[in-house]
């Protein structure tokens, strides 16, 4: 009977550990905070970043259509260049480098990192409406919603913005010229520009993370 006795001691003492130690582990642990990724800073870093690869996307689409036309690559980074080099920077494609002391390469390479930095900024805005209209919708509804964003930038930049303030500057209006750039060629650039930030979107779209408290 003592041994039995003690035996049942023990096995009560085990289970008395084993209730302490499991008190111990859900003191120890604490449970994480879930922080929100939803914050205008993160949608204008993922707006930059898709930018940037929208703009790599809608230039790679227009040398194409450059090459499909019979037309130098880079045709439309040198039309776009005339706003910042004014009416010399249509010879570039002439090989005489438009009267700069550089050449014709580096001035072409200047003015795709001038498209794709444009394309950064742009994609912001985009990316911000994205978040807020077409976040958690199809690709369909986000498409559309790319649309008419990358349209509506296209007329304001073009028509509401260059179309007056390039005569201003450089005493001529070659960007909205429809002999060097159609009007639909600059629209499908854009369109095309707001396409890959919408289809991209989704695997850059804030979600919850967790945090220690």
């Amino acid at each position: 009977m003592e041994t039995a006795s003690k035996r049942d001691e023990l096995e009560a003492l085990r289970n008395r550990m084993n209730e302490l130690e499991t008190e111990v582990e859900r003191e120890t642990i604490v449970p994480s905070e879930v922080v929100s990724r939803d914050y205008p800073f993160y949608h204008i870093t993922v707006g930059a970043m898709l930018g940037i690869v929208g703009a790599m996307a809608s230039l790679l689409f227009n040398v194409i259509g450059s090459v499909i036309a019979g037309k130098p690559p880079l045709e439309l980074i040198r039309i776009y260049l005339t706003f910042p080099l004014g009416e010399r920077a249509l010879e570039i494609s002439q090989g005489n480098g438009g009267g700069y002391a550089v050449s014709d390469g580096l001035i072409l390479a200047l003015g795709c990192c001038l498209y794709i930095g444009t394309g950064m900024l742009l994609g912001i805005p985009i990316a911000m409406t994205l978040s807020r209209a077409a976040a958690r919708t199809n690709i369909f509804n986000r498409l559309v919603v790319a649309t008419l964003l990358s349209l509506a930038i296209w007329g304001i930049n073009f028509y509401g913005v260059l179309a007056w303030l390039q005569p201003l500057l450089f005493k001529g209006s070659w960007i909205v010229d429809g002999s060097l750039l159609p009007w639909w060629v600059a629209a499908a650039t854009h369109v095309v520009f707001g396409w890959t930030i919408a289809i991209l979107y989704p695997f850059f779209r804030p979600t919850p993370a967790n945090q220690p408290a």
